[in-house]
């Protein structure tokens, strides 16, 4: 599979691959924060607490990586494009 790509394309896959999983650890605290919050209200304790105290080392750095992953992979594809364009 990957003896058709350069180093540069198998880099950009397992790039987008953390960005990937990174997404699925953004949307799970999400999750996570909506239910808690619903137990909350209903007085049924779901973790809030824990999630209060994993937000600044686990959940804020990882909406920080997510953001910049995406405006870096961005970034990468326009050049890409850019410098591979036929010149006329």
């Amino acid at each position: 599979m990957f003896e058709k790509y350069g180093m540069k394309d198998k880099l950009l896959q397992w790039f987008n691959l953390a960005l990937m999983v990174d997404l699925f650890l953004v949307l799970l605290s999400f999750f996570w924060l909506a239910i808690a919050l619903i137990g909350r209200s209903a007085g049924v304790p779901l973790g809030l607490d824990l999630w209060y105290k994993l937000w600044e080392p686990v959940f804020t750095p990882a909406i920080g990586i997510f953001m910049a992953g995406a405006i870096l992979s961005g970034v990468i594809s326009w050049v890409s494009k850019r410098f591979s364009a036929p010149s006329s």
